[in-house]
């Protein structure tokens, strides 16, 4: 069954469906069979990777409100080993129709488990915010990577970003791990994005990936042409970043070097 990996960070604009429209692109570009299941009403992780709104005949609301078949509802990409669950923004409203049905939190573990076999990864992008959406994700998934802008509240947010995860760890989901936090956006002329990194990894020193993404402004214009930074230009210093990060999973994924307990995990 392949491994799920949820990109969560209850702060906006720190580079989260970035994040997991990339690493899917780099894992499917490894040739690893990769699910992008796009859980933000905002929609843009399947955008990103060209599945556009127009068409389409079901979403992930359809799996989480109808009990749908996820397999109906996953589409193609340019990316022979890339597929995708989009989204639409009907699941703005799915947390007030899920807020009395039973084992709500479990709706997307549920779908996910009659397909979750036929890939080597999924990667699940999550709205910017700690709702039933995201408790879904969080549910189902294996795993989190955090990404986290290199700026003045940083650490602030992650406390409370790692709190959220050790209470779901506790009451809806004893595996989830945290597979790593992810600095995005980092600008290497700015002191305080130097001063933040190194305050991070002090504090979280067996957490925090080893790749570093760069502000890019290459990485910022990939989605309006929807599509992957890999496939939008290769040589940029964002595609490089997000390839690295690929490499650096799958390298620690071969190697087994998972930590055990309050699922941390060693740079590798």
């Amino acid at each position: 069954m392949g491994r799920i990996i949820c990109i969560s960070n209850q702060k906006g604009g720190v580079g989260k469906t970035t994040t997991a429209i990339n690493l899917a692109a780099s894992l499917a570009s490894a040739e690893r069979r990769t699910l992008l299941v796009d859980m933000d009403p905002q929609g843009n992780a399947g955008s990103g990777v060209g599945v556009g709104r127009e068409g389409l005949t079901g979403t992930v609301y359809d799996a989480l409100l109808d009990g749908r078949p996820l397999r109906e509802l996953i589409r193609g990409t340019e990316l022979r080993f890339l597929e995708v669950v989009p989204s639409s923004p009907d699941l703005t409203g799915a947390e007030l129709e899920l807020g009395g049905t039973e084992r709500r939190e479990y709706r997307l573990k549920e779908a996910l488990a009659a397909v979750a076999k036929a890939y080597d990864y999924v990667i699940i992008d999550c709205p910017p915010s700690l709702g039933l959406l995201t408790l879904n994700a969080l549910t189902a998934a294996d795993s989190v990577i955090i990404p986290l802008q290199c700026e003045y509240y940083a650490l602030e947010g992650l406390t409370q970003q790692l709190h959220t995860l050790e209470l779901v760890r506790r009451q809806l989901n004893p595996k989830l791990s945290t597979e790593g936090i992810l600095l995005t956006m980092f600008d290497g002329r700015a002191n305080l994005a130097h001063q933040v990194a190194e305050e991070v990894r002090g504090h979280f020193p067996a957490l925090v990936f080893r790749t570093v993404v760069p502000r890019n402004v290459r990485l910022s214009e990939a989605p309006s042409f929807g599509k992957p930074i890999l496939l939008y230009d290769i040589k940029s210093k964002g595609c490089e970043a997000y390839l690295a990060l690929g490499r650096e999973i799958l390298r620690r994924d071969r190697g087994g070097g998972r930590a055990k307990g309050q699922g941390t995990r060693v740079v590798a």
